[in-house]
C-alpha cells in the first residue's frame, strides 16, 4: 500500500513540475535553414541589398505569448543579391572588410529582447540590445507572430557600431559617393 500511495505522489510531483514549466513559458528555437534575414543600404546614387544567415536563435513564449528572444546573426555569411561577377565579390569583400562589419573580429552579431509588450493580437513592441563588432546599443522595433512564423524590420544606424565609412557625417566632400548612415533590416522567422 505505501509503494503505491508513494509511485502515486511521484507521478502527481510530475504532474504538478510539468504543468509549471508549461505555465512559466518555453524557448522555440529558430530553424535557420527556413529563416531569412535581407538587408537593403542606401547611397545618394542608389542602394544595394542582401541576405545574411542566422547562426542560432531562439523566441521565449508564455503560453502563446511572446516574452523574450535572442539571435545571432553569422556576419561571415553576408552576401549581396543585386549585383553579379566581379562587383558583387568586390562589395562582399568590402563589407565584410574592417571599413563596414570586420568580419574577421567579429563574425557574429546579436540582438538579446529585453522588453517585449503586447500591442495586438499578434503584434507585439520590442526593445533590445543589439551588438555588432563588440558595440551594444539599445534598437526598437515591432515584431509580427503568426503561427510558427515571425516578421520583424529594423532600421538600424551603422554609425553607432562604429560602421563610419563613406558617411556624410563623418567625412567631408564626399557628394554623389556618400553612404547613408542608416540600413533596414527584414528578419522572416521560422520557428
Amino acid at each position: 500500500m505505501k509503494s503505491i500511495i508513494r509511485k502515486i505522489a511521484a507521478l502527481a510531483a510530475l504532474a504538478v513540475l510539468t504543468l509549471s514549466f508549461n505555465v512559466l513559458g518555453s524557448d522555440k528555437a529558430i530553424k535557420t535553414s527556413d529563416s531569412k534575414v535581407t538587408w537593403k543600404g542606401y547611397k545618394v546614387t542608389g542602394s544595394h541589398e542582401g541576405t545574411i544567415g542566422i547562426q542560432s536563435g531562439s523566441l521565449s513564449f508564455d503560453g502563446d505569448q511572446l516574452t523574450g528572444g535572442s539571435i545571432v546573426i553569422d556576419m561571415t555569411s553576408i552576401h549581396v543579391t543585386d549585383l553579379q561577377g566581379e562587383y558583387k565579390n568586390k562589395l562582399e569583400g568590402h563589407l565584410r572588410s574592417d571599413d563596414f562589419f570586420g568580419v574577421e573580429s567579429h563574425t557574429a552579431a546579436k540582438i538579446d529582447f529585453t522588453a517585449v509588450k503586447a500591442i495586438s493580437k499578434n503584434a507585439y513592441a520590442v526593445t533590445a540590445d543589439l551588438t555588432v563588432k563588440g558595440k551594444t546599443n539599445p534598437v526598437k522595433f515591432e515584431i509580427s507572430i503568426y503561427g510558427n512564423k515571425a516578421t520583424a524590420s529594423l532600421k538600424i544606424d551603422r554609425t553607432k557600431y562604429g560602421v563610419k565609412y563613406g558617411s556624410a557625417n563623418f567625412f567631408e566632400g564626399l557628394k554623389d559617393k556618400a553612404i547613408y548612415d542608416e540600413f533596414d533590416i527584414i528578419v522572416d522567422l521560422v520557428f
